[in-house]
């Protein structure tokens, strides 16, 4: 699982799930748990097996899909293929009309009898089991151990994004490379000054265990500069700073923290030594909705530095 979290919805009446939008309460969860929600919903098997493939979180399918063409197969049948194509997505299964008893005993198949569950149509009552469905899933892969592998990726991400877009506004011919350079090279011939006599100093009191603590060169913190020096330019908000301090310091405590389990719980967290900072599954869910706002950022700058031509 990434950041985006992809719902493959099979329903042959999938105009009523769309003109009643019962995606939506899906998707405004997704979003308060820190992901971004992409929800496909298509009305036929054919369909459903042209966006099928691994890539998924959640399949949800309802059993009785015979309803649009005469030859449609049963949705125990369409599951019993996914299977086949070794998906072992989390599947829920559904029906109005009774229970199903075989197709539960598949692996990962939840099967949903909304008869038996009081209180709104049946798409509501759909949606509220999908919801519980979906935090199954966070939960399997919120170990923190799997979280903290998830979000330095994430973040290696939003660096490669900076990259680009310096490379759009390189390629601008409205944007001088003077304004993206301003400071930077200075920073740099100090910044390797400073490396050069630091070097020195360990060569010379012979301390390599100190040397190998230091990172090297145009790092997130030169490219967030540069990006801060575009940002003035083109005249967007400048969130360098709140960038350092919520994704790069962030990040780099992340990555230093020390695995602890609580004695009487059993619970394993992250705690940074120096600061403290403890990383559980709330600041887990606050780093990956931070990572959301600073990639949608990323995105929104792309028009004002892509060149013309």
């Amino acid at each position: 699982m990434k950041l985006e979290y992809k719902i493959l919805w099979l329903d042959d009446k999938m105009d009523v799930i769309i003109e009643g939008e019962y995606q939506r309460d899906m998707e405004r969860h997704l979003v308060d748990e820190g992901f971004t929600p992409h929800i496909t919903i298509v009305k036929t098997e054919a369909d459903f097996f042209d966006h099928l493939n691994d890539s998924y979180d959640l399949i949800m399918t309802d059993y009785h899909l015979n309803e649009t063409d005469a030859a449609a197969r049963d949705g125990d049948k369409i599951i019993g293929e996914v299977r086949a194509r070794s998906i072992l997505t989390e599947i829920m299964f559904y029906s109005a009309q009774g229970e199903v008893t075989d197709t539960v005993k598949m692996d990962r198949i939840t099967f949903v009898d909304t008869r038996k569950i009081v209180g709104g149509d049946h798409y509501e009552k759909l949606t509220l089991k999908a919801i519980e469905l979906i935090d199954l899933t966070i939960r399997k892969f919120q170990h923190i151990v799997s979280m903290r592998g998830m979000i330095m990726n994430e973040t290696s991400s939003l660096d490669i994004q900076m990259i680009d877009i310096i490379s759009m506004a390189m390629s601008n011919e409205n944007i001088k490379n003077e304004v993206l350079s301003d400071g930077i090279f200075d920073e740099i011939n100090d910044h390797l000054a400073s490396k050069t006599k630091f070097i020195e100093s360990c060569k010379k009191a012979n301390n390599f265990h100190k040397l190998t603590k230091d990172n090297y060169l145009f790092s997130s913190d030169f490219k967030i500069r540069t990006l801060s020096n575009l940002l003035q330019f083109i005249g967007v908000e400048n969130f360098s700073q709140s960038y350092k301090d919520e994704i790069i310091a962030i990040r780099n405590k992340f990555a230093h923290a020390v695995l602890l389990q609580d004695e009487e719980t059993g619970r394993e967290y992250f705690k940074h030594g120096d600061t403290g900072l403890t990383f559980d599954e709330e600041l887990c869910k606050k780093i990956r909705k931070d990572i959301m706002r600073y990639k949608k950022n990323f995105v929104d700058l792309i028009p004002h530095v892509k060149s013309d031509s």
